[in-house]
């Protein structure tokens, strides 16, 4: 039996144990980018918090028997603005944005799944697009039609949202408060302000599809119905875990429940729903008119990805977090600690205890940390932070990825190592400094210790 996992849902507004539908498939799902632009730093927040969860559960129930699904949205307005703005077709924008997105989530340990999925078996991680969900979209569109939860206007489909009498059970905002706070400025064709898009038409040289049962004009679907439509597909109509930021509480994902809810005539979409808190950049508000947003790749440019995990997980997923110069040098400084400790030591079989018992309680991954560091042996230490997705390679494999990523003349260095080693031998204290500011000014520290001099990239 699995050890009890408790978890805080947002649908409950409380801490309670964990409890899969199926023991044997446990599925769950989270919102992923829409891959109209390079990832911020925001957005590798949830993508890693989750990610932890993954592994969690895969150590909990056995790698077999959890199923992880991260949607890609390549259809939007926001798609089709910049593809025309580049002058450059939408698929080539969206292949680009993503593989670029790939290469931010591979330098962050995160796992995808080319290295989950086995040949044959059930897809334990799956990456769905969109764009090949469209059938999908259109059956559900046409089956809230049917029943009563949405209409047709002005060529548009529209979720009808006082046809659910509870609609803002996940936000817990009131339909009569929502109704009376709404905007003024909405569609003439709208039955009511808080009504959504289901479908809307294309405009010339923007995707396009058939509508649902031809009842409106060629088009897309709106955004909220892509998650409704892929967690459907791949998860069931109800499945365990639904997770994002907390920015899609609403209106993404209340409009997501109201959609399936009334689509498949279920109580829950997900039995529990998880948001990760917002993050800040030195104390502010991330945006481009404040000049502090920061680009996920430009981040990694100048730190390891490892560096930027570990940072992200010292503060716990649903508070606020402050990233920061100092919050990456700490994490920098914890993971070289570790690997100095831990060597080349093999990990242990599984994961201490006292690492996994924080983690169970709503992933407190900064009480995980501290059982981390209190660990003396090499292959329970590496194998506790294994389980955050960190040390997954010894210092040596470290030491050698810094190398070369660095560009460095690794001859050049060794010889300078050994002139400065001549020059103390000779007491050539001149010649000794010199050669250590030659390696000073590579990005090289060097240290002497009882077996010899060893050095770093900076």
């Amino acid at each position: 039996m699995a050890p009890m996992l408790r978890l805080y849902n947002t649908l409950t507004g409380a801490k309670a144990p964990f409890a899969p539908i199926d023991p044997s498939h446990v599925r769950m799902y989270a919102c992923g980018p829409t891959v109209y632009d390079a990832a911020h730093i925001g957005n590798a927040r949830p993508i890693i918090v989750f990610d932890l969860l993954f592994r969690l559960l895969r150590r909990l129930y056995g790698e077999a028997h959890v199923t992880y699904a991260r949607n890609v949205t390549d259809v939007d307005d926001k798609i089709n603005a910049r593809a025309a703005e580049r002058g450059i077709t939408i698929r080539e924008l969206t292949d680009g944005t993503l593989a670029a997105f790939h290469a931010d989530l591979s330098d962050l340990g995160v796992l995808m799944p080319d290295a989950v999925n086995v040949a044959g078996g059930r897809p334990r991680m799956i990456e769905p697009r969109a764009t090949d969900h469209i059938v999908e979209m259109v059956a559900m569109i046409e089956g809230l039609v049917v029943a009563g939860h949405a209409y047709v206007a002005a060529d548009h489909v529209l979720f009808d949202v006082p046809s659910m009498p509870d609609y803002g059970a996940l936000s817990k905002r009131p339909l009569d408060e929502m109704e009376a706070g709404a905007r003024v400025e909405v569609a003439p064709y709208k039955r009511s302000p808080l009504d959504f898009v289901l479908w809307k038409p294309s405009k010339p040289g923007e995707p396009s599809w058939p509508s649902p049962s031809g009842i409106a004009a060629p088009g897309r679907p709106g955004w909220h119905i892509e998650c409704s439509a892929m967690s459907a597909r791949h998860l069931g109509q109800t499945f365990d875990i639904h997770a994002g930021g907390i920015d899609l509480i609403f209106p993404h994902h209340e409009n997501e429940v109201a959609q399936s809810r009334c689509c498949f005539s279920t109580p829950v979409m997900a039995n529990t729903w998880l948001h990760n808190g917002f993050l800040q950049v030195e104390g502010e508000k991330m945006s481009k008119s404040a000049g502090n947003f920061v680009t996920l790749r430009a981040v990694l440019n100048d730190w390891p990805g490892e560096v930027v995990r570990l940072a992200m997980l010292k503060s716990h997923y649903r508070q606020p977090i402050d990233w920061t110069l100092r919050g990456l040098e700490e994490a920098r400084r914890m993971l070289d600690r570790w690997y100095g400790a831990v060597g080349d030591a093999a990990p242990a079989a599984e994961a201490p205890d006292s690492v996994l018992e924080p983690l169970l309680d709503d992933l407190n991954t900064a009480a995980a940390l501290a059982e981390i560091h209190r660990l003396d042996d090499p292959a329970q230490l590496r194998a506790g932070a294994n389980l955050l997705g960190l040390l997954d390679r010894t210092r040596s494999e470290r030491d050698q990825a810094t190398v070369a990523a660095s560009g460095l003349d690794v001859a050049a260095i060794e010889a300078l190592i050994a002139d400065r080693a001549a020059a103390r031998a000779a007491k050539d204290w001149a010649a000794s400094d010199r050669a250590r500011d030659a390696l000073a000014a590579m990005g090289v520290a060097v240290k002497d210790g009882k077996d010899g001099t060893t050095w770093s990239v900076v």
